[in-house]
């Protein structure tokens, strides 16, 4: 398997009441977070996998902040690019309305689903139930959008997960002035770049960044 493909399985995800938007995912593919996700406060959020074009992140955000759906941002991304067959992408617009898409040259299984507030995709997994999985526990658990976002990914790869394995993860959720003391908006940008169990080092980490946020105050 060509080592280029950005093969995975992620979520992106929205919260309508405190306005954060975020993406987590998982990969056997050494440092995943520095590919796939992308979000910006206030505008969406968005994930770019096999053959990831991570052109999709910085043009599909201008496009969002513009004000268009996420639907709409996915047409222009897709039409534009020559090797659509190949990508994968998840994109949850300012609105909370997502739209996923999944060209007929990424390798089986591959696939996504959409709904409320989310969008859950996948490629070169074990089964359709992995994004399955994802979209059921989003919905399903409450908390915050962090928490929603990794328990979702765990439960993705409890169900089967990336056929080839696991090695990294990453959750990067954003939230306007949520920065380090309010100096941007990047709430939480955690990631496992190389390890036998990434989400369960990625959850670890999850822990330690709570824990560090309260004694801030």
């Amino acid at each position: 398997m060509n080592s280029n493909i950005v093969a995975t399985f992620s979520i992106v995800g929205f919260d309508p009441e405190t306005k954060e938007w975020g993406i987590a995912v998982q990969s056997k593919f050494l440092a995943v977070g520095s590919v796939v996700p992308w979000a910006q406060a206030n505008v969406g959020a968005i994930a770019t996998q096999s053959y990831a074009n991570t052109r999709f992140g910085p043009e599909g955000l201008k496009l969002l902040a513009e004000g268009k759906s996420a639907q709409e941002v996915m047409d222009i991304l897709i039409a534009g690019d020559e090797e659509r067959h190949l990508r994968q992408v998840g994109i949850v617009d300012r609105e909370g309305k997502a739209a996923a898409f999944t060209g007929d040259g990424c390798h089986a299984w591959a696939g996504g689903i959409t709904g409320p507030y989310y969008a859950a995709q996948g490629n070169i997994l074990v089964s359709e139930e992995t994004v399955q999985a994802m979209a059921q526990t989003f919905e399903g658990t409450q908390g915050d959008l962090s928490y929603r976002l990794l328990e979702a990914l765990d439960a993705g790869q409890s169900a089967g997960g990336d056929s080839r394995g696991q090695q990294s993860a990453a959750l990067f959720v954003v939230q306007d002035q949520a920065g380090y003391r309010g100096y941007n908006d990047v709430k939480v940008d955690l990631r496992v770049d190389d390890h036998p169990q990434p989400i369960t080092e990625l959850k670890r980490l999850f822990e330690l960044h709570k824990e560090i946020v309260a004694k801030r105050g």
